[in-house]
């Protein structure tokens, strides 16, 4: 139930870093749920490590949101680099 849990809580936070992100990226249904997934993991890595938050804090789910935006930002630079 791990992974399933996983895949959707990337699922709402891919949803909402690309709602809060102005633009077209393109991206599928797979491609947001592994943003989703990589700002959850980024997020609950940095944020633990540091002892800004636990596991289950909604200062982790925020967290994830945020660097899920930045991913995405990323993931668009890189894109419009490559269609240059």
């Amino acid at each position: 139930m791990g992974i399933v849990w996983t895949i959707v809580v990337g699922f709402v936070v891919g949803v909402i870093a690309k709602l809060l992100h102005p633009g077209k990226e393109g991206m599928g249904f797979i491609a947001t749920v592994l943003l989703g997934i990589g700002g959850s993991v980024v997020a609950g890595l940095v944020g633990q490590m540091l002892g800004w938050y636990q596991a289950g804090e909604g200062a982790g789910f925020v967290a994830s949101v945020v660097v899920a935006i930045v991913l995405l930002v990323i993931y668009g630079r890189l894109r419009d680099k490559d269609m240059q």
